[in-house]
């Protein structure tokens, strides 16, 4: 009979919303002590640091949930995850990012547990093109004018931000026992007038997204994978939003949300406040895993936490601007366990 090393893992993927942490000179524990007004004179940078208050909310909460690896979008490049690590995680996790696409500076990467039992190693696909140009774009190639918006080749547009691959292995980084797909979609925002909703280069991107799943299923057929991020729109297997069908028409994979059964309901990432009287829950963040890693899924620990206030009750659902203001997201942490993976 032989012997099969496994491997329990607590993830949990979180939209940590403009997490910028830059200072002129390296803070100290004492820096945690600032108001908010001498807080925000530690930096020089264009970039707002984000509020000491939410920073310190998001590690009272990443510390209550003790999660192994940390999946997070908005961070505000690899200084601030680094950062956000030592200032108010006591180092307790390795920093892993590389630098994306976003104008706006907000990249997706992990913070994994230090003294875990593997290597791990992260590629990424942000020079990846997604096969897309936006409908002027498109006219000025069939006039033969030239598109200087894309940088060369002038043919496509790569991912908004990335699809970052964080590969966990014991011996041989090409025989990993686990991957990671982190990715943020390109947003709803369209301040141009190009791409209504930015439907068009959601749907490139989310097409492409599949594309490197499929490749890295195909060299890895019997490796779990995880497929994390933020979508910015409705991926749910009941109801999806155009541009994510190919979820559920390309690929096998399932939402851990949907697995474990958890309600719709309990499902929102996301409160979009009405007239500061009503807000209307989304599920706009989802991990999904291919079928070789639905069975390592503890059901029961997937969910979407809730944050509490200082005393450890439920904030609620943000009903007012000011109450979701106050959030240190304004998304919610999705997060869930794997046991016995072996490795």
């Amino acid at each position: 009979m032989t012997w099969t090393e496994t491997l329990n893992l607590k993830l949990c993927f979180l939209n940590m919303e403009n997490l910028f942490l830059m200072f002129d000179v390296p803070p100290t524990a004492e820096s945690l002590k600032l108001d908010e007004t001498k807080w925000r004179r530690l930096s020089s940078s264009v970039y707002e640091n984000k509020p000491l208050q939410k920073c310190l909310a998001l590690a009272k909460m990443m510390t209550e949930l003790n999660a192994d690896i940390y999946m997070l979008c908005e961070v505000g490049g690899s200084e601030s995850l680094k950062n956000f690590n030592e200032l108010f995680l006591g180092g307790a996790y390795t920093p892993v990012l590389t630098e994306g696409n976003s104008n706006r500076n907000i990249d997706v990467g992990f913070l994994v547990r230090r003294g875990l039992p593997f290597y791990f190693d992260l590629q990424t696909n942000k020079n990846r093109l997604i096969n897309y140009l936006y409908p002027h774009e498109r006219d000025s190639l069939k006039t033969n004018y030239p598109v200087t918006t894309v940088k060369g080749p002038a043919t496509s547009h790569k991912f908004s931000r990335d699809v970052a691959e964080l590969r966990l292995f014991k011996q041989n980084v090409d025989r990993p026992f686990l991957g990671i797909l982190l990715t943020h979609l390109k947003s709803r925002l369209d301040p141009e007038g190009i791409d209504p909703s930015g439907f068009e280069r959601r749907q490139a991107e989310l097409k492409t997204l599949v594309e490197i799943y499929k490749e890295f299923e195909t060299k890895h057929p019997k490796v779990p994978v995880v497929v994390a991020g933020d979508f910015n729109g409705n991926a749910t297997i009941a109801a999806p939003d155009e541009e994510f069908k190919p979820l559920y028409t390309e690929t096998q994979l399932k939402d851990v949300l949907e697995l474990a059964g958890v309600s719709p309901e309990n499902r929102a990432t996301f409160y979009q406040v009405r007239n500061n009287t009503r807000a209307d829950g989304r599920q706009i963040d989802f991990c999904f895993l291919n079928p070789v890693a639905v069975p390592f899924l503890n059901a029961p620990s997937a969910s979407v936490y809730r944050y509490k206030d200082e005393f450890g009750m439920s904030l609620g659902v943000p009903l007012t601007f000011d109450a979701k203001m106050r959030l240190p997201s304004d998304h919610y942490p999705v997060v869930f366990e794997m046991t016995s993976i072996p490795v």
